[in-house]
C-alpha cells in the first residue's frame, strides 16, 4: 500500500511538472505577441508552483519574464520580480536582469540603487549605450533638477478622468481650438449599456480616440468619442470579425495634415481572438465626421507592427514607430516618403535617434524640430521627452543634435506624447508622474513671454524720495525715452533683450546719477533693481566709509569703494567743481588736527586725480576741529540723544556719557565734499 502511494505521488509530481512547463510555454507565446498583462498572470501562477532548490533556473527565468511583463505595462511589481530572479541566480543565465532592475529603479527615482545595478551589467557589457546612458543620468539627475526652466506645467484636468489613462493629445491640423486624444474611459453611448472591456496587453480598458473643442470662453468642452471611426463604441461590433464585444478594436495616437482634413491613427483589431499587432490607418473628415478608415501600407510584410504616426509640415514624410528588422532593437522611430498615393522607402532614423531600448511617440513641430520619447537616452527614468534637430555641420550624413527637455517636462516615470499649438511653444504632453497605479494624465505647458524690467527708487542722500525726479533711458538699439518718477520716488520701465542701456537720473537741486547695464544672454525674465541716491548741490555731503590709520592721513584699502563712487559722480556731472574737505574731533592739539585734516583731504584728492579727474575741479581744505556737525533729523533718528539742529561742539559733547561722547567724536571725524560751481567748461 505504501509503495503504491509513493508511485502515485511520483506520477502526480511528474504530471504537475509537465503542466507547469506547458503553462510557461503558453505564457511565453502570450509574451511574444505582446499580451503582457495576460502573460504576467500566467507567469505568476507558474512561479508559485516551482521549487526554489530543484527548479531554481526555471524559477529564475519565470521571475524575469514576469518582471518584463510588469515593466512593459508600468506595473511597480516589476522591481520585486527582478529581485526574485536575482535571488534565483538568473543573472548566471542572463545578466540583462541587472539592466532591467536598474531601469525600473531609475523609473521609480531610486537613482543610487540603479547605479549599482548598471555597474553590475556594465561589467559584462562595458560598451552598452543604454546602460552607460542610464548610469550617467542617475549621476547627473540631481544637477539637472537644479537647472531652471521657463516653461510652466499644470495638469489639464478637463481631459483626465479618474482610474483611466488619457494621453497623446493632438491638435487637429493648424487649429488650436480642436484636438483628439487617446483614452480608455468607458462612457455610456446612445442608450447602450456601459461595458468595461479589458486589454490583454495592459490589463486596462481598451483605448479609443476622443475629441473636444474650445468654447467661446476658451474652455474645452463636449469630450466625446470621435464620430464615425472604425472601433468607436457605436461601430465596435460591426468592425470586429468575431462580433464579440470582448474582442473590440483599439485605437489611438493620431496625427493630422495641416488642413486638419486627413487623420492617421494607430489601430489594432483582434481577428478570431488573436492580436495581429497594430497598424496605421487613414481617415478623411466630411460633414464633421471621420470616414471609415483605410490601412496605410508601409511594409510588404503585413505582419509587421507599426503605430504612433506623425506627419511633417508638408505632409510628404510620415514618421512612425515599429519593431521591424533593420532597426536598433526595441521599438524604433522610422520614416517613409509619399510618392503619388503610396508611402515608400520606409527606413529607421538611425543611431542618432534610436537605441536598443524604446523610442516612441514622434512629433514634428511646425519649425521642423523632431520631438519623441525614449527610455534609451540619458534621462530621469522611464520614457523621457527629447527634441532633435538636424546637425547641418555634418556634410553628406543624416546627423542629429539631441536634447533632453528636462524638468518640468521630465521626471521619474513616463513622460511622452507631446503636441504644440500651431507655431507656438505652448501645448500638451502626457505623463504618469505621481500616479501609484500608473494611469496616464494629460498636462498643459506654456512658455511665458520673457519680460525684462528696470525698477527702483530715486531718493536724496538721506533716503527721502524725490517725487519730481526724472529718468532718461538710452539703449544701443536706438531707445531714447524719458520717464517721470512716481510721487513716492519709484519707477518701472520695460526693457528689451540683448541691448546695452544707460540710465540718467536727475532732480532739481541735486547732482545727476548714471547707471549702465545690458540684457545680453538672458534665458529667463529678469528685473533689474537700480536705485539712485542723488546728492544735493546746496549742502555738504558726508562720504561714508573713508578710513585712515590712527593719527595718519594715508587712505586705507577699505576707503577705495567710496572714493570710486565719488569718481563716478564727478564723471556723471562733468560741469561741477567741488571742495573736498576733511575734519577731526576736538581731541588733541589744534595745529596737529589742522595739518592732519589737510593731509587727509589731499590724500583723497590724489586718489581722484589718479583716476582721471581734472585737478581744476577739486579744491582741498582741512578744517581740523573748527566745523563740527550740525545735527539734522536723520542723525537724531539714528541717535535720539542728539537733538535736531544741535551742533556737536565741545561744550555739548562734554555733557554726554563717555560712550555717547565717542559716538559724537566719530561723527565729527569725517570727509566731505560740496559743490562749488555747476558751470565748469559749460561756456
Amino acid at each position: 500500500m505504501t509503495r503504491r502511494l509513493t508511485y502515485i505521488l511520483a506520477a502526480l509530481f511528474v504530471l504537475s511538472g509537465c503542466s507547469v512547463q506547458q503553462r510557461i510555454k503558453r505564457a511565453d507565446k502570450k509574451f511574444v505577441i505582446g499580451e503582457y498583462f495576460t502573460a504576467a498572470d500566467m507567469y505568476k501562477s507558474c512561479y508559485g508552483n516551482l521549487n526554489t532548490k530543484k527548479d531554481r533556473n526555471l524559477k529564475g527565468y519565470v521571475a524575469f519574464k514576469q518582471g518584463e511583463c510588469y515593466r512593459l505595462i508600468n506595473n511597480p511589481r516589476a522591481l520585486n520580480a527582478y529581485q526574485s530572479a536575482i535571488r534565483c541566480k538568473y543573472q548566471l543565465q542572463d545578466s540583462t536582469v541587472f539592466l532591467r532592475l536598474a531601469q525600473v529603479q531609475q523609473y521609480q527615482g531610486k537613482y543610487k540603487e540603479a547605479i549599482k545595478n548598471y555597474d553590475l551589467y556594465l561589467e559584462a557589457h562595458p560598451t552598452d549605450y543604454v546602460a552607460q546612458a542610464g548610469k550617467y543620468a542617475c549621476i547627473k539627475v540631481d544637477d539637472w533638477k537644479k537647472e531652471g526652466a521657463r516653461y510652466k506645467v499644470h495638469e489639464a484636468k478637463e481631459f483626465n478622468q479618474k482610474r483611466t489613462s488619457n494621453f497623446a493629445p493632438m491638435f487637429v491640423g493648424q487649429q488650436t481650438d480642436a484636438l483628439l486624444f487617446t483614452t480608455n474611459r468607458q462612457e455610456k453611448q446612445k442608450g447602450t449599456k456601459k461595458v468595461q472591456r479589458q486589454s490583454n496587453v495592459t490589463g486596462q480598458a481598451l483605448f479609443q480616440l476622443y475629441q473636444t473643442r474650445k468654447n467661446a470662453a476658451g474652455k474645452w468642452e463636449d469630450i466625446t468619442a470621435a464620430e464615425g471611426l472604425a472601433g468607436s463604441p457605436e461601430n465596435e461590433q460591426n468592425n470586429d470579425s468575431t462580433g464579440k464585444p470582448g474582442n473590440s478594436a483599439e485605437m489611438g495616437v493620431c496625427t493630422f495634415t495641416r488642413d486638419g482634413k486627413t487623420m492617421f491613427f494607430t489601430y489594432s483589431k483582434p481577428i478570431n481572438g488573436k492580436d495581429l499587432g497594430a497598424k496605421i490607418y487613414r481617415s478623411e473628415r466630411a460633414s464633421g465626421e471621420w470616414s471609415e478608415a483605410q490601412e496605410v501600407k508601409l511594409f510588404a510584410d503585413s505582419s509587421i507592427t507599426v503605430g504612433h504616426p506623425a506627419l511633417n509640415a508638408t505632409g510628404d514624410t510620415l514618421y512612425f514607430v515599429s519593431d521591424a528588422a533593420g532597426g536598433m532593437g526595441g521599438k524604433d522611430i522610422w520614416m517613409a516618403e509619399l510618392e503619388g498615393n503610396e508611402w515608400k522607402n520606409a527606413q529607421p532614423l538611425g543611431a542618432g535617434i534610436n537605441t536598443t531600448a524604446d523610442e516612441m511617440y514622434p512629433y514634428l513641430h511646425a519649425d521642423g524640430t523632431l520631438y519623441f520619447a525614449s527610455n534609451g537616452h540619458p534621462g530621469y527614468g522611464g520614457l523621457d521627452l527629447f527634441k532633435a534637430v538636424r546637425d547641418t555641420t555634418v556634410k553628406d550624413s543624416v546627423a542629429w543634435l539631441l536634447y533632453n527637455l528636462g524638468a518640468p517636462f521630465n521626471g521619474a516615470g513616463d513622460d511622452f506624447g507631446i503636441t504644440f499649438a500651431g507655431n507656438s511653444q505652448d501645448g500638451f504632453f502626457s505623463s504618469n508622474r505621481g500616479d501609484k497605479k500608473g494611469f496616464d494624465k494629460i498636462y498643459e505647458f506654456v512658455l511665458p513671454e520673457m519680460e525684462f524690467l528696470a525698477e527702483g527708487t530715486i531718493t536724496d542722500e538721506q533716503g527721502n524720495p524725490l517725487s519730481e525726479a526724472r529718468l532718461r533711458l538710452v539703449g544701443s538699439d536706438g531707445t531714447n525715452s524719458k520717464l517721470n518718477a512716481r510721487r513716492d520716488g519709484t519707477y518701472k520701465i520695460k526693457l528689451k533683450k540683448d541691448v546695452k542701456y544707460v540710465m540718467l537720473a536727475t532732480a532739481r537741486g541735486h547732482l545727476n546719477a548714471k547707471e549702465q547695464w545690458n540684457t545680453f544672454d538672458l534665458k529667463d525674465s529678469k528685473t533689474y533693481t537700480i536705485n539712485f541716491a542723488l546728492n544735493p548741490i546746496s549742502r555738504p555731503v558726508k562720504m561714508e566709509n573713508i578710513f585712515y590709520e590712527f593719527g595718519r592721513w594715508e587712505i586705507t584699502k577699505a576707503s577705495e569703494a567710496e572714493l570710486l563712487r565719488l569718481v563716478k559722480m564727478l564723471n556723471d556731472n562733468p560741469n561741477i567743481t567741488i571742495e573736498l574737505s576733511a575734519h577731526t574731533d576736538f581731541k588733541g592739539n589744534d595745529d596737529f588736527n589742522q595739518e592732519l585734516s589737510q593731509k587727509r583731504a589731499q590724500s583723497c584728492c590724489n586718489f581722484l586725480l589718479a583716476h582721471g579727474i581734472e585737478k581744476e575741479r577739486i579744491s582741498v581744505v582741512g578744517y581740523g576741529e573748527t566745523k563740527p556737525i550740525m545735527a539734522d533729523k536723520a542723525l537724531h533718528d539714528q541717535y535720539p540723544f542728539i537733538p535736531v539742529e544741535q551742533e556737536l561742539n565741545e561744550a555739548f559733547i562734554l555733557t554726554l556719557k563717555p560712550e555717547q561722547q565717542e559716538i559724537c567724536h566719530q561723527i565729527n571725524r569725517r570727509t566731505e565734499f560740496k559743490v562749488v560751481k555747476t558751470t565748469y567748461k559749460l561756456y
